[in-house]
């Protein structure tokens, strides 16, 4: 069993973590980004949000050694050079050489998906359909579904069912295994936590185009033996 305090989609906003460090520590046992750095309305040539965020992040993962990385489609858009809506060309460079900086203080820890216990943490969720269309069918355990997923590129992972950019809170996909794992997520903007067809979507930080918050910013921590969630402060 683990109390994990989960920071969903950041979008140049450094000062999540900051929440994220006044949380009691004794109320958590691990900690899980979900992904999506980087990028958010209007900001695109704002160079500075960008290095700040991503320096935030560093500190961030260095102060706190076991925490878990997920990386967003936003994150990988530069890795990958593969321009979507948010992709600012101006930071491009900077993006590039933050997200490789952290990667360098995360190392194995910046992954697609992490699994504790029997939930599965990703940036958008893990699809029954994307697992069979990239790993086959004769792929069984989830130790060897996750290390191949973790370990692949934008080729596999740049499409609508992937865990970078599924949307089951909106579009009808069984999730992988869904008699056995449950799933949190953040990608898609709510206004509160929901939780859904075993999915719990935290995306709560997101704004409008007008920089009015869309959901509640608050973070929580989930339980991943009763599988429920309480405010983190």
């Amino acid at each position: 069993m683990s109390r994990v305090l989960v920071i969903p989609d950041v979008h140049l906003k450094p000062w999540i973590f900051d929440m994220a460090d006044r949380v009691d520590e004794n109320s958590y046992d691990d900690i899980v980004i979900l992904g999506d750095l980087v990028d958010d309305w209007g900001k695109g040539n704002d160079l500075d949000a960008y290095n700040e965020t991503l320096d935030r992040a560093a500190e961030f993962g260095k102060e706190h050694d076991h925490s878990l990385w997920c990386y967003g489609n936003h994150d990988v858009s530069y890795l990958w050079d593969a321009m979507e809506s948010g992709y600012s060309v101006q930071a491009r460079i900077t993006a590039i050489e933050g997200i490789i900086r952290l990667e360098r203080v995360i190392e194995e820890r910046y992954r697609f998906v992490h699994k504790i216990d029997d939930v599965l943490f990703s940036h958008a969720g893990l699809t029954e359909s994307f697992v069979f269309q990239t790993c086959g069918y004769h792929m069984k355990e989830i130790e060897d579904i996750l290390a191949r997923i973790n370990r692949m590129g934008k080729q596999e992972l740049w499409r609508d069912n992937s865990p970078i950019w599924a949307r089951p809170q909106a579009d009808f996909y069984r999730m992988f295994r869904d008699d056995l794992f449950y799933q949190v997520v953040g990608h898609t903007p709510v206004e509160e936590p929901l939780d859904l067809g075993g999915v719990l979507t935290l995306d709560l930080f997101s704004t409008y185009s007008n920089g009015d918050p869309y959901g509640n910013q608050k973070i929580y921590i989930v339980d991943t033996e009763t599988r429920k969630y309480i405010e983190a402060l």
